[in-house]
């Protein structure tokens, strides 16, 4: 997917009426059908539940179950109608996207690798998670209220890395804390290296599912330091690898790695502004 692409929005609905006006039926893109064979390794854990909001504003397990059935499901009515549902009740954007939407696309992989699910429903159930985030997106600023910095952010996979739903979602948390992203979701059409010595960045951002990838990420940040037009270019990292050992970030080269999407620009933005203050 091209930036363009990725930095596409559509208009944010709060009933179920303006939701169906706004989310019509599209190809799902081809790319997604690769998504379910590695989506178990989603880079983007569950929000931390240090967020104050109602009772009625939460997200409980029957409600995933309930929204894993819908996506599924024929047609597109039950999800239409429990995504404006949710809005409705006051649900934030941001549990939609990390309590519902993340956790979707992990069971909906499992779902496939256990035979329980075919191919092409997954593939279509996916497609659905990438029109309801581009649906929400506009309301995630709104939600947030956090102001425009103006910074600029690559984000990637690791070759031969497929975990492009979370790093959508990593974009989308970038774009409303007032970044520039260009987001690549296909590692085969990207040349990270070349990618930072022709156009400045203030940060890169490489998500890793499995320690497989490492051998190539430490050698990737020393290329990409090197060839960088910004010699203060700061680096994070993001995927399961880090998850359980965040240490690891700093083997590899990286300047720090974030727990989940949220975190994941506030940290991009006190590396560029520690960096900032040593010149």
């Amino acid at each position: 997917m091209s930036p363009a692409a990725c930095a596409a929005r559509v208009d944010c609905p709060a009933t179920v009426e303006d939701v169906q006006a706004v989310v019509t039926e599209a190809r799902v893109p081809q790319h997604l059908a690769r998504l379910a064979r590695s989506i178990e390794g989603e880079v983007v854990p569950l929000l931390s539940r240090a967020v104050r909001v109602d009772p009625a504003a939460t997200l409980s397990p029957d409600d995933l179950a309930r929204f894993i059935e819908f996506t599924l499901a024929p047609g597109d009515a039950g999800w239409l109608e429990m995504v404006g549902a949710l809005r409705e009740r006051g649900v934030p954007v941001e549990l939609i996207y990390l309590d519902l939407l993340a956790p979707a696309a992990r069971r909906l992989g499992e779902m496939w690798e256990q035979d329980l699910v075919m191919f092409s429903d997954v593939t279509v159930a996916l497609g659905r998670l990438h029109r309801i985030m581009r649906g929400l997106s506009p309301s995630l600023g709104h939600d947030l209220h956090v102001p425009v910095e103006g910074r600029r952010a690559l984000l990637l996979p690791a070759p031969g890395e497929q975990h492009t739903f979370g790093l959508s979602m990593v974009a989308e948390f970038f774009r409303h804390a007032g970044w520039e992203v260009v987001c690549e979701l296909d590692s085969r059409s990207i040349d990270p290296v070349r990618r930072v010595r022709r156009e400045w960045f203030d940060v890169v951002g490489v998500s890793v599912g499995v320690d497989a990838r490492l051998d190539w990420l430490r050698d990737g940040i020393t290329m990409m330091r090197r060839a960088s037009r910004n010699r203060g270019m700061s680096v994070i990292v993001g995927g399961p690898v880090f998850a359980l050992h965040p240490e690891r970030a700093a083997e590899a080269g990286a300047d720090g790695t974030a727990r989940d999407a949220r975190e994941a620009p506030v940290l991009a933005s006190r590396l560029v502004a520690a960096k900032a203050g040593k010149r």
